[in-house]
């Protein structure tokens, strides 16, 4: 049968179906042609999207049945990206259309759930119908101002192992002159076995919550000097009076940096907790920490890093701005990542200078080189030096700029550094 015969009775029908009152209702191709919500979520975020695709992108996000057509026209057509991540574009979107971020909708948008941005949601509804009446606002406005001190940074204290006093006295005693030039509290924690307390102390969130994780990493097994070091979490809570919410997941807290509402680790989680699938984790994760994920690329040989911690690659500047090893310097892999990561996010990143340092075959997990692996606390950064002159002053540079209102101190941390970890490691910084 040739084309026009099939043709010529395909429109004989439609004749007849339509002489018999027949109606045929005009079907949207792009609900056969959908991608992923996801995909066109990633390609809104994605930097090289021009504002004019952004708002295309709006327009078939819209058609998807959590948003059900309720991204209002005004929205879409005055649509601006600026600096926004995942999380907090869609709270945007919900918040400016009075659409209930729901599970399925966070699912299908971020890949994973995230109870936080509702919960944000429902509260800021219920603010703004708590809001005062003229005549109560009237009141307040005759009413005399309470004027309040508000340290913006917290009350904080340090805490540091009694093991790093034992093994490291004179450094330890510099760290602590240093603290106490600048006022800041610190005490020493009983019952630990390493000095690496930043990485099996609790991880605090933004709300003050501490969540103990499961220290257990792959690194200290296998060797017994190193397993018989593995501080025990819940015995040192007990013998130092916290009580934590306690985690199955396996991580340790040197591989978790929080600012305001987001967090950075590295994919190193995902072969420590082989029995949990990535996007679980990730969601796991970001109701534990109540923080928007964000993961980069951890070093793949323990010859380069045998933690695969993310604070001996960046930190939080703000939470739009990281500083971090000099890309430059650092394999394919984690330059790709890292650039997925500011990419994704929307985040601006500062690089500071660093060497790798492996000529002593006795410490061949040195972090000499690491500036990044600092100490911040309250106003105070006191951040490692190496003895190396041009590379200290460059990095001490970067330090200054990048935090013009902070006071910069300098140790050389060295004896420490030779054992694999530095200020960052060898502190925990509780927020009271």
């Amino acid at each position: 049968m040739s084309i026009e015969s099939v043709i010529g009775i395909i429109a004989s029908l439609l004749t007849i179906a339509m002489a018999l009152g027949i109606k045929f209702e005009v079907i949207d191709v792009d609900v056969f042609n959908k991608r992923p919500a996801k995909e066109v979520f990633d390609n809104l975020l994605s930097k090289k999207t021009t504002d004019a695709k952004r708002k295309k992108l709006l327009k078939k996000l819209n058609k998807y049945e959590f948003f059900n057509k309720q991204i209002k026209k005004e929205y879409i057509n005055s649509f601006e990206l600026k600096k926004r991540g995942p999380e907090e574009l869609l709270f945007d979107i919900c918040d400016k259309n009075n659409i209930v971020p729901t599970d399925d909708m966070c699912k299908s948008v971020l890949g994973y759930v995230r109870e936080p941005l509702k919960t944000k949601y429902l509260e800021k509804r219920q603010a703004v119908k708590n809001e005062p009446t003229i005549d109560s606002q009237e009141q307040m406005m005759n009413k005399k101002p309470e004027v309040k001190v508000i340290n913006p940074f917290g009350e904080q204290i340090v805490y540091l192992s009694e093991e790093l006093k034992k093994k490291y006295p004179n450094t330890c005693d510099k760290l602590i002159g240093i603290l106490d030039k600048h006022h800041v509290k610190y005490s020493f924690l009983k019952a630990t076995k390493d000095i690496w307390c930043r990485d099996y102390m609790p991880v605090q969130t933004p709300s003050g919550r501490l969540i103990q994780f499961t220290y257990d990493p792959s690194y200290l097994r296998g060797n017994k000097e190193w397993e018989d070091s593995r501080s025990d979490v819940r015995k040192v809570c007990k013998e130092n009076g916290f009580t934590p919410e306690f985690s199955n997941i396996n991580i340790d807290g040197g591989n978790v940096l929080i600012c305001e509402d987001r967090a950075i680790l590295t994919d190193r989680i995902y072969s420590e907790n082989p029995g949990i699938d990535k996007e679980t984790l990730k969601s796991k994760l970001a109701d534990l920490l109540e923080c928007e994920i964000i993961i980069i690329p951890a070093y793949r040989s323990k010859e380069d890093d045998l933690t695969g911690h993310a604070d001996g690659m960046v930190r939080f500047v703000d939470r739009n701005t990281i500083i971090g090893n000099c890309l430059a310097n650092e394999y394919q892999y984690i330059k790709e990542g890292v650039q997925k990561a500011i990419n994704d996010f929307n985040l601006q990143y500062i690089e500071m200078p660093f060497f790798i340092d492996k000529k002593d075959p006795k410490h061949p997990y040195s972090a000499i080189g690491v500036y990044v692996n600092y100490l911040e606390v309250n106003n105070l950064i006191v951040m490692p030096v190496f003895g190396r002159k041009e590379e200290d002053e460059k990095a001490i540079n970067v330090m200054k700029a990048t935090f013009p209102d902070r006071i910069i101190e300098t140790i050389n941390y060295n004896d420490v550094a030779l054992e694999g970890g530095l200020l960052n490691c060898t502190t925990w910084v509780l927020k009271q």
